[in-house]
């Protein structure tokens, strides 16, 4: 790690492509074109008796493309999220996204035919293939489950103009909502965005209201919503059960992220198991802010404003410490994105108003960007964005295809440095007022993570049953979704009828069926990784980096089961409820402390 001083800007992306227009995009886009027509003109080599020459050949092209693709879609939203209402950048997202569609649908005949090849041939094809080994096993992976051309094209018609028209209905009446919330007498009218700031308000009026306000629309609304809803499970039933033969509504999603059944299994049952210690958490929440029982309008009620301001490069310096600390290694590839202006960190009028990194492809730096504004949590950003661009230098070996990791691993470095990050400023804060709001953010965030995710995921499983073995009414499936929250926490939270209706109001049950797992998943992982790290200490830096090196070229299980983690097992995810148990431990002594 150097000792350069970084100050906030905004990021280069030259180094993607030199300019939007002009010869070097001209270029980008000829390469594309010449690449996909060569592709095409190689199908006839597609047989049952390809050699391993004449595949390389396809397969060369297909990476080839996949890396054009890559970089212009990598542009066209770098340059979008600098100024979201810049026409200009509008017009090049549009164009970008046409040309990728008609790229896609023009190198479709290679997916296609790599599912129907006789299995013991693609082994054989397999095994000379090299670092593109699993993203081939990865299409496979659906050959059991895929149809003739002919039928797919028939369901991709079928999606845009029937279950992507259901969710754009969808999407349009909600986007459309208000809220009547009352506060301190006077009636405001909000959007989705300023209700879901008060619910965090410290008057518990407010919150109250703001909820009420949410769920009394919802509810309004209800019968619409939750017939679209089942539709939208209509369709993935019919689909994914119905005609492609797949065990279960869950196994959908669980083959996209190459999980087996038993591993989400263990996973949802495991966080059942530990509900009680978040019911104990809210238990000290409502001491905290003198009520005798917490009310689910108090679940994210702050606990006062205790953050330190951490000047930009103070923070910066504090990621790259703690990652020295853990591996040098790791410092030293993170501080590139900050020495190759690949971070975007001030706050400007129009800029993206969030957080991701962007690794577009293996041969260039990762972008950040992140809305730096000196608070602590802001350091906690950075270091997870900077996470996200080391876990793909690290990948940076593999193929534009392979480099970047799978769903259920994306999220190992960015939430590791996250808990790094605050086990340093738990080890150097001696404040009892501050250790508290440390330790409580977090357990606040494991909960969102985790928990309420998890539950999402319940009540789709029992959602999506009703629904395909004999239909459910909006009134059942709101009845199901009470229950579950009543089970979610037990007799530690005040739960009001009106709640019943919020399923209706989460997006993601509706777009992505069964996705919100991924992010308990992605939490959990880390907590068990770190629970590792604190046992055997240095010991487990090799292995981190080994997980983090593979990218997306090896099957998460498989990759996890190398480094000597079963994923399987419950008492692998019991090791990430153990941290946040000790952190929950931690904050009682604390209360009990200040008496």
């Amino acid at each position: 790690m150097s000792n350069t001083t970084y100050s906030q800007g905004r990021w280069v992306l030259s180094d993607l492509i030199a300019t939007p227009d002009g010869q070097a995009m001209d270029a980008v886009l000829q390469d594309l074109e010449q690449a996909v027509t060569e592709s095409a003109s190689l199908r006839e080599l597609l047989t049952s008796t390809i050699d391993d020459a004449a595949f390389g050949r396809v397969l060369k092209l297909v990476e080839h493309v996949g890396y054009l693709v890559r970089q212009l879609s990598g542009y066209a939203t770098l340059w979008l999220s600098e100024l979201t209402s810049h026409s200009d950048a509008l017009a090049f997202q549009g164009r970008v996204d046409k040309l990728v569609a008609e790229a896609q649908n023009r190198t479709l005949f290679f997916q296609l035919w790599w599912q129907k090849l006789d299995a013991q041939k693609a082994e054989e094809l397999m095994a000379t293939s090299g670092d593109l080994r699993y993203y081939l096993e990865s299409v496979r992976r659906f050959a059991p489950y895929a149809l003739s051309e002919a039928e797919e094209k028939i369901v991709n018609v079928k999606n845009v103009n029937g279950v992507n028209g259901h969710l754009t209905i969808y999407d349009m009446i909600t986007n459309n909502f208000t809220y009547d919330v009352t506060v301190r007498g006077e009636v405001k009218t909000v959007t989705r965005t300023e209700a879901s700031v008060m619910v965090h308000d410290a008057d518990p009026h407010v919150r109250a209201a703001a909820y009420q306000a949410l769920n009394k629309v919802y509810a309004e609304h209800g019968g619409v919503l939750g017939q679209l809803y089942s539709y939208v499970v209509g369709d993935w039933n019919a689909e994914n059960i119905g005609v492609r033969g797949m065990p279960s509504a869950i196994s959908a999603r669980n083959l996209i992220n190459d999980l087996p059944d038993a591993v989400v299994n263990a996973l949802l049952s495991s966080v059942k198991k530990n509900a009680v210690l978040y019911h104990r958490y809210f238990g000290l929440k409502a001491a905290w802010i003198g009520m005798d029982k917490l009310r689910r309008y108090d679940i994210y009620a702050p606990l006062g404003d205790v953050d330190k301001i951490v000047p930009f490069t103070e923070g910066v310096q504090q990621v790259l410490d703690t990652m020295t600390a853990f591996s040098p290694q790791m410092a030293t590839l993170a501080e590139r994105v900050l020495a190759e202006n690949h971070l975007d960190s001030e706050v400007r009028k129009g800029k993206d108003t969030g957080a991701f990194c962007y690794g577009v492809v293996p041969d260039k730096t990762p972008w950040v960007l992140v809305n730096y504004n000196e608070r602590l949590n802001d350091v906690s950003t950075l270091g997870h964005e900077l996470g996200h661009a080391v876990h793909s230098l690290l990948a940076a070996d593999h193929s534009p295809l392979t480099f970047r990791s799978a769903l259920p691993l994306a999220e190992t470095a960015s939430n590791f440095i996250e808990i790094l990050l605050l086990k340093r400023w738990l080890a150097e804060e001696k404040d009892p007022v501050i250790r508290k709001s440390l330790l409580a953010k977090f357990v606040d965030d494991s909960y969102a993570s985790i928990l309420r995710q998890s539950y999402f995921v319940l009540f789709e499983r029992e959602a999506h049953k009703m629904i395909e073995t004999g239909g459910a009414t909006v009134e059942q499936l709101s009845e199901v979704y009470l229950n579950n929250l009543k089970e979610q926490f037990g007799n530690a939270v005040e739960l009001s009828d009106d709640f019943r209706w919020e399923w209706t109001s989460i997006p993601h049950n509706f777009h992505v069926p069964f996705y919100c797992y991924a992010y308990a998943f992605g939490l959990l992982l880390v907590l068990s990784l770190y629970r590792e790290y604190e046992r055997i200490g240095e010991a487990f830096v090799p292995k981190f980096l080994k997980i983090l090196s593979a990218g997306g070229s090896v099957a998460p299980i498989r990759l996890l089961d190398d480094a000597g983690f079963d994923i399987r097992a419950e008492a692998f995810w019991q090791g990430g409820f153990d941290v946040i148990a000790e952190m929950i431990a931690e904050l009682e002594e604390l209360t009990n402390a200040s008496g």
